[in-house]
């Protein structure tokens, strides 16, 4: 498989046709001259040594080795190395509740973006393990597999609002059923999903599909972010979100549903406030977790063709310096440029 390791330098092949062009137009222009000055026949016997052919084989010559000089650039590769990479650590995927009242400010600067803050600063805690994201509201979906690539995991993260999910409430059983589905088959390896929710508005369920995690060996952890005596949910115009009869919809955190949720999947109940706390102990829970060998499939970088691209590009060079624009007296016997059957 070829590919190219800096592809934007792939651009630079536009100056081929507007070389091209210019070269035609100064083709036309000499040849305009030329008329000027007298009959074109007379002219080419009284420049017997004027090639007609060379000029256009030396600027071809230029422009193959110009085109062949952009690509070198651009690091051509070909093929690929996979490596299955085995490290000590622990799998985790991360259920983020992106319902509309995650927007509520009652913590700073808001629960969702203090959740996506948490997550960021929780996988850089990470080293050899694995890390999976799921998103949910009234649905939910995998947002990003299991996976080592924690620079992949970051750039998902940031990528998240409410906007990606259109059906409203809080289904945090599906999330948790969805995520014990999303693990690898390796076997002695710690796995752990963390829930970070307010809890409102939660459906049915959620209680039983975390003790069906934890019967497969997996901790449910259950963040509650948010204040239990509640806050408004800010909307993009500046105002609050407002019921039917236009009072304003206050959202508050669950605690007793999360602590059920938590104790349901063998897990910590962790209250996320403006603090770091949440942070320390998430962390030192997380690391109690059995570590084994998590297996990563790494696909190493391409060998590299530019070598070989050089080559060329010197060949068609020389040959380029080779071809003199007027012909050599001692080869003007040899017409490589002339054409077949016609005599000068």
């Amino acid at each position: 498989m070829l590919r190219f390791e800096d592809p934007s330098y792939l651009w630079l092949l536009w100056l081929i046709p507007v070389l091209v062009l210019v070269r035609l137009v100064g083709w036309r222009r000499r040849k305009a001259k030329l008329k000027r000055l007298g009959d074109p026949e007379l002219l080419k016997q009284l420049m017997p040594n004027i090639s007609k052919y060379r000029p256009t084989v030396k600027f071809v010559l230029m422009l193959a080795a110009l085109a062949l000089l952009i690509v070198m650039v651009a690091r051509p590769q070909m093929g690929s190395k996979i490596s299955h990479d085995k490290r000590h650590g622990i799998e985790t995927i991360i259920c983020l509740d992106i319902s509309n009242s995650m927007l509520a400010q009652d913590v700073a600067p808001s629960r969702l973006d203090k959740s996506k803050m948490l997550i960021e600063n929780l996988v850089d805690n990470f080293n050899n393990d694995k890390i999976g994201l799921i998103v949910f509201a009234g649905d939910a979906y995998v947002q990003l597999p299991i996976t080592s690539d924690y620079v992949s995991a970051k750039m998902f993260l940031q990528n998240i609002n409410p906007s990606l999910i259109q059906t409203q409430g809080t289904n945090i059983g599906e999330a948790i059923a969805l995520a014990s589905k999303s693990f690898s088959q390796q076997e002695n390896v710690g796995r752990a999903i963390i829930v970070i929710t307010d809890g409102e508005n939660h459906e049915e369920g959620a209680q039983e599909a975390a003790a069906a995690a934890n019967k497969q060996g997996v901790n449910v952890f259950i963040l509650g972010i948010g204040n239990p005596q509640g806050a408004p949910i800010p909307m993009g115009d500046g105002s609050y979100l407002k019921d039917h009869s236009g009072n304003t919809v206050m959202t508050a955190l669950n605690e007793q549903m999360c602590r059920e949720l938590a104790q349901a999947g063998k897990g910590e109940y962790i209250h996320v406030d403006n603090t770091s706390d949440a942070e320390r102990k998430l962390n030192d829970d997380i690391t109690k977790l059995q570590k084994g060998d998590v297996t990563s499939v790494v696909y190493s970088a391409y060998d590299e063709q530019f070598q070989a691209v050089g080559i060329l590009v010197i060949l068609l060079l020389i040959i380029e310096i080779c071809i003199n624009e007027i012909k050599n007296p001692l080869l003007k016997n040899i017409k490589l440029f002339n054409k077949i059957g016609v005599k000068k």
